[in-house]
């Protein structure tokens, strides 16, 4: 557990965060890609919890893209409270500021969290969903935890509700384990499409719905995150995707080698 000087640190900070009503009522998100917001018409609901698992170790970067998405679609320019299990931040990397600028976020925004344990996490997740101060929290955990539990999951939802936020938790390398989430979601990474010049492209996954209490049937999409919009988006034909090639042969044999082939 958090020791009560953080919890007391994270309330203050929760405190001094703009204030916004809700509006009342659950109300729904949609992802901004149109064939996807049909399928899943309504839309995944505001004010509950959705579950995001990486489909391996590795697709562990895509699954928090994913899901920083799904959050900043549902914060409704409210700010963003992101807690980082210290594993996770070890095992896929640390945020980085213009890295959050580049998605699409005003860093001030985002009030990062780091923390020793699952168990923590979820306790610090269930503070700021309760508060009030917050349009989403995001949890990023790492590993299989005893204290991810349906209990669990169901104070995280009953959390979100009260509070009129919406939670988001990433589970990596971690099995898939009932919860009490509206949504569930299996990612893993996609091929990007390149841009002039070699630069990287947008952020691409293939996202599976595995669950929906609203009936939508499992299925899965190719996506792209587009900054401009600040919404999921069709990916670029094939034509455009870089893959990696194998090299052979001696290194002089390959100094003027790029490593890269566009496809199509």
């Amino acid at each position: 557990m958090p020791s009560t000087l953080q919890i007391a640190q994270l309330k203050a900070r929760l405190a001094s965060l703009s204030r916004h009503e809700t509006g009342g009522g659950t109300g729904r998100f949609t992802l901004g890609m149109d064939r996807v917001d049909a399928y899943l018409d309504p839309g995944p609901c505001l004010f509950c919890l959705h579950d995001i698992h990486a489909g391996t170790a590795a697709d562990a970067v895509a699954a928090n893209a994913f899901a920083l998405g799904l959050a900043t679609r549902a914060t409704r320019d409210r700010p963003l409270v992101w807690v980082f299990q210290n594993l996770a931040s070890q095992e896929a990397g640390r945020l980085h500021g213009p890295g959050l600028y580049e998605w699409g976020l005003r860093p001030e925004s985002v009030l990062v969290v780091r923390v020793r344990d699952a168990t923590a996490m979820l306790a610090a997740g269930e503070e700021a969903l309760k508060s009030g101060a917050v349009g989403a929290v995001l949890l990023s955990g790492w590993g299989e935890a005893r204290a991810m539990s349906l209990t669990a999951s169901r104070r995280l939802a009953l959390a979100a509700r009260a509070g009129g936020s919406t939670a988001f938790v990433v589970r990596a390398a971690a099995a898939a384990m009932p919860s009490a989430a509206e949504t569930r979601w299996s990612v893993r990474a996609a091929l990007s499409t390149g841009l002039e010049a070699g630069a990287p492209g947008r952020p691409a996954f293939v996202a599976a719905l595995t669950r929906s209490r609203q009936g939508a049937p499992p299925t899965e999409w190719t996506l792209e995150w587009d900054r401009e919009t600040r919404a999921f988006a069709e990916p670029a034909p094939l034509s455009g995707r870089l893959v990696p090639v194998p090299v052979f042969g001696s290194a002089a044999a390959r100094a003027g080698a790029t490593g890269l082939r566009r496809t199509g």
